[in-house]
């Protein structure tokens, strides 16, 4: 995946909820956007990525056809490449695709994500979206006097990560708890919990032996300001590491 910028998929190709999401998310990420403007296209890309995907998850209980369960790779490569693993990790963990790093060499890696194909997309769509916000938020950072500006950086972009995952896991659960019954009379609820043990015996059979690894625990000043930036961001409203799983 390149880092900031992607073609359209083929998803939001024919998808014109998607296609109207990536629009509000890179309105929301021009820099000629004043605050203001910025604010109100992340409130409504952030209801609009929510609402898509429970309204995916409870038309699928209805009808399989709707939202299959698949998997796909993401190529994760350029500067902080561990620190692109850790928000892609903890975005996918949020939106239940539980993913594997794997073929990490020169700066490279390919992360090999499972998931229901509504999930998938979501996860591709926040993370190319996020990833140039907290690059942007970093560069514009200023370390403490007499403190490292890798140190610094570093904390700054552990700091958006987490929470990041704090209002994913919010905002998904919330879009959980507002959405109507299913034709078949199950809550959302019922039907994402089953959607999520879908997924994981999925991803258990293809990598028996994967085992979670650690988070983004970092020192420096940057963490304060790297969470206020991830409290201002776009969220488009929802397991990696050498096979280790990224999020904790």
């Amino acid at each position: 995946m390149n880092a900031f910028k992607t073609a359209p998929s083929n998803a939001e190709q024919s998808n014109p909820m998607l296609a109207k999401i990536r629009a509000l998310l890179a309105k929301a990420e021009d820099p000629a956007s004043s605050p203001a403007e910025a604010e109100a296209f992340f409130a409504k890309a952030a209801e609009l990525m929510a609402k898509y995907g429970i309204e995916q998850a409870m038309l699928a209980d209805s009808d399989p056809a709707m939202d299959r369960p698949g998997d796909r790779v993401i190529v994760v490569e350029g500067t902080y490449v561990n620190d692109r693993l850790y928000l892609l990790g903890y975005i996918a963990e949020a939106l239940n695709c539980p993913g594997l790093t794997k073929d990490k060499s020169r700066g490279r890696t390919e992360v090999h994500l499972f998931g229901y194909e509504s999930d998938l997309d979501r996860v591709e769509l926040l993370f190319t979206s996020l990833l140039l916000q907290m690059f942007n938020g970093m560069r514009q950072g200023r370390p403490a006097y007499g403190e490292k500006l890798i140190t610094y950086r570093k904390s700054w972009m552990a700091g958006f990560i987490l929470r990041i995952d704090e209002r994913l896991r919010e905002i998904e659960a919330r879009a959980r708890q507002e959405a109507p019954v299913a034709a078949s009379g199950r809550s959302a609820e019922l039907v994402v919990a089953d959607r999520k043990a879908v997924v994981q015996a999925r991803f258990k059979a293809a990598y028996p032996d994967s085992r979670s690894g650690g988070g983004t625990k970092r020192r420096g000043t940057g963490v304060a300001d790297g969470r206020a930036a991830a409290n201002r961001a776009d969220l488009g409203q929802t397991r990696v590491g050498g096979r280790r799983a990224i999020a904790a």
